[in-house]
């Protein structure tokens, strides 16, 4: 489906160098807060309490919200199960057992609110976080090492590469904004982050599909040439389809409430870079890498040739 069409060939490969310069500046500049700032980890990575709290009534989960944190106590609040129970977790606090923790709760709440009655408590070790920690991180490397080879199968091993390192360059700057800006890193973000992971390799196998046609038909034109003929004509589906799924995510963003906030807002910022790495990262390393006609297209021999390997 096209909207519309482009009939002039954009030179997206003329700006490729200043592209990757900011590029690896941006990426240089994620690690770097990752590695000195760190992760704000929520309580499925570090530990912690969670409470079951149900009501008479249908529960307000900002009410409830607000009213642990004039008491002083971090906590995330949503919704479980049905509108009148609540579901809130906290971290390990120094020196206070999960069932004081609880009772504390319980009076605060009831403070406010008389049919506020905890349910169910559990605690949530740090070792459990630990192991959450590093099943996440094997999780991103079995799906990246996929995609490599399933890249390098259909393709070259080039185009997997190109690939790949263009996905991590999306996974890293949006881990990166997570530790820079300190925004809390839970398992529906690690979510978020393997979503986006196979999500931008989708529009970087759409334009490697179209490389390697253009190198069969276009066969007096140079890389460059080739490169920003493929991506020009998947403009218009490139338009289309992150737009859709980008207004997605931002209606999540605004509507989803703080349950789904961070989540939401992993998606649009991989999303959004997306699209730049799969035009400004995947096709330049295509281009660096020397990829060629000759990997695809096999040159006809001429009968002169044939005659010749005959005799011999």
């Amino acid at each position: 489906m096209e909207f519309f069409k482009i009939r002039r060939v954009i030179p997206f490969m003329r700006f490729a160098l200043a592209f990757n310069i900011i590029s690896i500046a941006t990426f240089i500049a994620a690690v770097a807060f990752i590695v000195f700032r760190g992760l704000n980890f929520s309580i499925e990575f570090t530990g912690g309490t969670l409470m079951e709290v149900s009501y008479a009534q249908s529960a307000n989960v900002e009410e409830v919200r607000r009213t642990l944190d004039k008491a002083g106590l971090k906590a995330e609040v949503q919704n479980f199960g049905s509108s009148r129970d609540v579901l809130i977790r906290m971290p390990i606090a120094k020196d206070q057992s999960s069932a004081a923790l609880s009772q504390h709760v319980e009076k605060i709440l009831r403070a406010a609110n008389a049919s506020a009655e905890v349910r169910r408590v559990e605690f949530v070790g740090p070792q459990v976080g630990e192991e959450l920690a590093e099943y996440g991180a094997l999780a991103l490397l079995v799906t990246a090492l996929g995609i490599v080879a399933y890249l390098a199968l259909r393709f070259e091993w080039k185009f997997g590469l190109s690939a790949i390192i263009a996905n991590l360059h999306d996974v890293v700057i949006i881990v990166g904004f997570f530790a820079a800006f300190q925004w809390e890193f839970s398992l529906p973000v690690l979510a978020a982050v393997l979503a986006i992971l196979g999500y931008s390799v989708n529009e970087s196998v759409v334009v490697f599909d179209r490389v390697r046609e253009n190198f069969r038909k276009m066969r007096r034109a140079s890389v460059p040439e080739i490169l920003d003929s493929a991506i020009t004509a998947n403009i218009s589906r490139t338009i289309i389809t992150h737009g859709s799924t980008q207004i997605m995510a931002l209606t999540m963003l605004m509507f989803g409430g703080p349950a789904l906030y961070y989540f939401a807002l992993a998606l649009t910022i991989g999303i959004l870079f997306g699209i730049y790495s799969s035009v400004f990262v995947a096709s330049p390393l295509l281009m660096w890498l020397r990829v060629s006609r000759a990997q695809f297209v096999r040159e006809r021999k001429s009968k002169r040739d044939e005659n010749e390997g005959a005799v011999v």
